[in-house]
Formats: structure tokens, C-alpha cells, sequence
């Protein structure tokens, strides 16, 4: 190693050679050239493969010529299980001819024992490239990581906007039902349906939360009821060997949090601890409250009797693409973490090998979340209804009508402003999602207008409002999506009562 070069710091040399003597004469000149190194000999194939996956070399050493077991064997050996493992032959005969073949090999290069000055320099740069691969590979693994995320989060984002278009309608029907049905049956019946809506929206929303990191829409959530949910979900999934177990959890305590994330963070740990128990064990939920900086916060905690997990496994759980299983993804943990986190929480993690995990979510405690409640009915308003989905214009505009309001529907920006010229509305609604304008520039193209009533932006709750410096020009609310109607009534009645005031 010439004195000049840079430290490539400690390293450990595989010498596979014969002769004691050569392997000693070796070492020494590549320790006077300044390597700091841990040197191995070995002179058959049984010893290179337990060394291979015992010593773990940086570097291999090679004599060509040995009894009962040659370089090239030797170099075969070594690439099956690491191809880019610096390997050198140190020969004392190797003609041109066996030069050229060991290079087609694969060898990094040759040096002959007679002529060792070449050896420091030609081992530092094999290390340095063998090094500077690795690194090149490793940097390429996590740009295709990044792709694949990158390509994720647009493949769930479109999704995610189809399914809110097509799950609309059994958000804003069972609304209607109520209103114009005294039956039971019919407002049990448009119950179910605007609890599969509500929930199928918040299943397309939570297909954006491990890349987006965004926040869905927040409900007050029984922990008790949440544990029953999942127990009900995880029945059919348990083997018989695996018995749940669920900790007596108070009536009272009460989170804020969207519900189908939360459960679905509690099926992915818990069906994760089923498989950590391939032999059978326990899987037990608890919950309670704990000190967590000026107040409080719940801690629910998954715990199981599986296998465990060491240091270096525990250190990668939330890595994208990094699973423990054969046919995993590596998605499950890193999404949960996402959506914990997105609530201010965190995940504590606790394993010991042999013995079992536990994965513990802290959240904090919210405010609960606002409630609404039902408007009155109007008496002919004009309300001119902007949004670039047929079938929820189509429903909104019936929704407002049945309400006693006159509302006139357009399905993009340019023919909102022009019904909005011919005449003057008491209250204007405006999707975001609008085509040819959007609701930022309508905004804008109403104020040049000198419109100054009221505005209700229709919003997707993933989408951060960004109207907030124009809203000193008019009465604006901004509303999200899914829609529930309920919302709707009272945000328009809201906005009428300050336009008749």
C-alpha cells in the first residue's frame, strides 16, 4: 500500500495458498505498504466456503497452483457467493495465456511472486473499486426505491380520486332517504349505505397517507369498540394455535383519529404477530393512558409470543420495500408508522429473540371534532352550484332543491361565470376539482367581478386549502370531501344567514 495513497482503513485478506512461507512474505509486504489488515489462510474448498461466510473477507489473495485444488476453482467458489469481491491471483509461474483466461474469469488482476511491488497498489485499488461498486449499486437501489414510491403515490392518487367520484353517491342518497322517509327501515337501510360510503372514502383517502403523509378527516373512537371491530375482522384469520386477547379497556376512553386507519394500523400489526407465531401463542391488545409532555396521550399496545426480532431487524422495520416475509412488500409497517405519525403520535417498538414484540402506538388526545348540525329549510335562494363531476352536481343540486332552494348547475368554471353574469346569486358553491378554471381562479375572477357574497369551496380533505389571502373578499367556508349533506345544509344556512344580516 504506497504511503502517498488514502487510508482505506481495516480491512481483512483471505490468502488462499499452500505454503505458510509465500502466504507470511505476502502479508508482511502489504503491511510494511501501510495496510492495516487481519489475514486468513486456507488451502482447500471446504476451508474458502467457511471462511467465505466466517471471516467475511474484503479481500482475496490466490496462488494458482496448488495440490488437489486450483485458483480457478478458488475463483469460481468466490463469485458464486460474491461477485464483486476484490480477488487477486499472487502466482509464482503464470504465463500471458493463464493471465488472459483469469481475467475472463473474473479475477481483479494478477501479480507474480517474483515481482511483488505491484501487490500494494493493485490490492488498494482493487478494494477501492470493489467499494466504489457497492456504493454505486447500493445508490441505485434506493433511486429505484425512490421510482417505485414516486410511481406509487401517482397510481394511488388516481385511484384515490376515481373512487371518491364513484363512492359519492352513497354519501349524499341515505341523506335523502332520511329527509323524505318517516320509515325505519328506510333510515336503517341508508344508514348501512352511508356507513359503507363514508368508510370505502376513507379507505381511498389512507391509499395516499405513507407517501403523502397527509391527514385524513378525524371522529371521536371508543378504543373499547375499535378492539371489538378488530376482533370481529381477525376471527377468521387466527390459527388454532393463536389465542387473542383482549385487555379490559375503559368505556371512557375516547381518541380522536380516523377510524378506518386506525384499525386498519391494529389489523396489519396484529396479523404481522400471527405470523411471528408460527408454532402458536398469544396475541394480546391493550390500551391505556400515559403522561406525554404537558398532557396526556393513549397508548394501544399489540403484543405477541412469536420469534421475535434481533437489532439489525428492528433498525429497518419501517424501510420501504424491507419485509422479513418471502411475499411482503414492505409497506405495511412504513404506512402504519405514516399514519400514526400523522397524528402527532409515534410507534414504539420492544422485541427480544425467543421471546415476543410488542408494538405500542402512542396518540395524543385531541379535541373532538366539530359537529354539525342540521339547517332549515330555504325558500327559493339562488345558489349557483360549481363542479366538474356530473353525478355529484347532479346530486347536490337535487339535495338543494329538495331543500326549498333554487340552485342552477354548471359543470366547469366558464359556464359558472357566465350563468353567474346573467344573474347574481345569494350563494355560490365551487368544487376544486373544477375543469377549465379552478376554484383558486374563480375566486380571482369573481372578485375582479366585483361578486362579494358568499362562497363554499367543496375541497378533498388530502388537499391543503390554499385560498385563505382571498377570503377577505368574501364570506368563504371551505367544506371537504366525501360530502355529507348534513354539512352541506348547515354551511349554506350559515352562509344565508350572514348574507341577510
Amino acid at each position: 500500500m504506497p504511503r502517498s495513497a488514502a487510508p482505506i482503513g481495516p480491512v481483512r485478506v483471505l490468502q488462499i495458498e499452500d505454503s505458510a512461507e509465500d502466504a507470511e512474505l505476502i502479508a508482511m509486504q502489504l503491511v510494511d505498504a501501510g495496510l492495516e489488515a487481519e489475514f486468513l489462510r486456507v488451502e482447500s474448498a471446504d476451508e474458502l466456503v467457511q471462511a467465505m461466510q466466517a471471516f467475511k473477507p474484503d479481500l482475496v489473495l490466490s496462488d494458482l497452483s496448488m495440490p488437489g485444488f486450483c485458483g480457478h476453482e478458488a475463483l469460481r467458489v468466490v463469485r458464486r457467493t460474491s461477485p464483486m469481491l476484490p480477488f487477486l491471483y499472487v502466482s509464482g509461474t503464470m504465463g500471458e495465456e493463464a493471465a488472459v483466461q483469469a481475467l475472463r474469469e473474473g479475477a481483479d488482476d494478477y501479480i507474480l511472486k517474483d515481482q511483488p511491488v505491484r501487490l500494494p497498489s493493485a490490492a488498494a485499488r482493487a478494494i477501492r473499486e470493489a467499494r466504489h461498486l457497492v456504493e454505486h449499486e447500493r445508490v441505485e437501489k434506493e433511486l429505484l426505491r425512490s421510482q417505485r414510491l414516486d410511481c406509487l403515490a401517482m397510481l394511488a392518487a388516481g385511484l384515490s380520486h376515481d373512487l371518491r367520484n364513484i363512492l359519492q353517491p352513497l354519501l349524499i342518497v341515505p341523506d335523502l332517504l332520511t329527509l323524505h322517509s318517516d320509515d325505519p327501515k328506510v333510515h336503517k337501510l341508508g344508514q348501512v349505505i352511508a356507513e359503507c360510503g363514508r368508510r370505502g372514502h376513507e379507505m381511498a383517502e389512507s391509499m395516499l397517507s405513507f407517501v403523502r403523509g397527509s391527514r385524513a378527516a378525524s371522529e371521536r373512537i371508543s378504543v373499547a369498540t375499535l378492539f371489538q371491530a378488530v376482533k370481529m375482522l381477525l376471527q377468521g384469520s387466527l390459527p388454532r394455535g393463536v389465542q387473542l386477547q383482549l385487555d379490559e379497556v375503559a368505556e371512557d376512553l375516547v381518541i380522536n383519529a380516523n377510524y378506518t386507519e386506525l384499525q386498519q394500523t391494529l389489523i396489519n400489526l396484529s396479523l404481522n404477530a400471527v405470523q411471528a407465531m408460527p408454532a402458536g401463542g398469544t396475541l394480546r391488545l391493550s390500551a391505556d393512558t400515559v403522561p406525554e409532555g404537558d398532557g396526556s396521550a393513549v397508548r394501544i399496545g399489540v403484543h405477541d409470543t412469536g420469534i421475535g426480532m434481533d437489532e439489525a431487524t428492528r433498525a429497518r422495520l419501517f424501510t420501504p420495500f424491507f419485509s422479513t416475509k418471502q411475499d411482503g412488500t414492505g409497506l405495511g409497517l412504513m404506512s402504519c408508522k405514516r399514519i400514526v405519525e400523522n397524528y402527532g403520535g409515534r410507534i414504539v417498538v420492544r422485541s427480544e429473540v425467543g421471546v415476543g414484540t410488542t408494538f405500542e402506538l402512542v396518540l395524543p388526545v385531541l379535541a373532538p371534532a366539530e359537529i354539525f348540525e342540521s339547517a332549515a329549510e330555504g325558500h327559493g335562494q339562488h345558489i349557483l352550484v360549481i363542479d366538474g363531476d356530473a353525478t355529484r352536481l347532479s346530486l347536490v343540486g337535487n339535495a338543494l332543491s329538495s331543500q326549498g332552494y333554487d340552485p342552477v348547475m354548471a359543470h366547469d368554471g366558464v359556464i359558472g361565470l357566465r350563468a353567474l353574469s346573467e344573474e347574481t346569486p345569494e350563494l355560490l358553491i365551487i368544487d376544486s376539482d373544477t375543469l377549465s378554471l379552478s376554484a383558486l381562479n374563480l375566486l380571482h375572477a369573481l372578485r375582479e367581478q366585483g361578486f362579494g357574497g358568499s362562497v363554499i369551496v367543496l375541497q378533498a380533505t388530502t388537499v391543503p386549502a390554499e385560498l385563505g389571502h382571498l377570503s377577505d373578499g368574501f364570506d368563504l367556508q371551505v367544506l371537504g370531501k366525501p360530502l355529507q349533506m348534513e354539512q352541506v345544509f348547515a354551511a349554506v344556512e350559515q352562509a344565508l344567514q350572514k348574507q341577510a344580516a
